[in-house]
């Protein structure tokens, strides 16, 4: 079984910074495909970013490529999503996922593990 934990959520102003980060109890989180993905309350989940196994390959959004990067680091069980030039559409709660597969993917049946989400909320 695998634990996410997600930290760094919380408010900003428009053109602000935050990252987010996500903690692993996988003890295979080095060969799981992690993504990020955002959900407004009444809308559907949205995919934002993902990443494969090895942080050699990503996958962005076009609401937020150029903007938002994610990266991982496979020693400390951490993927990141940092998020520059934030705007007030950006605000949702945040959910990482893991998945059994090595590579990232779009889709969040894809993904087989979630986190309980964290709060962003960007202010005009």
């Amino acid at each position: 079984q695998v634990q996410l934990v997600e930290s760094g959520g919380g408010l900003v102003q428009a053109g602000g910074s935050l990252r987010l980060s996500c903690a692993s109890s996988g003890r295979t989180f080095s060969s799981n495909g992690m993504g990020w993905f955002r959900q407004v309350p009444g809308r559907e989940r949205e995919f934002i970013a993902a990443i494969n196994w090895s942080g050699g390959s990503t996958y962005y959004a076009d609401s937020v490529k150029g903007r938002f990067t994610i990266s991982r680091d496979n020693a400390k069980n951490t993927v990141y999503l940092q998020m520059n030039s934030l705007k007030p559409e950006d605000t949702a709660v945040y959910y990482c996922a893991a998945r059994r597969d090595s590579s990232g993917a779009y889709f969040g049946h894809e993904y087989a593990y979630w986190g309980q989400g964290t709060q962003v909320t960007v202010s005009s």
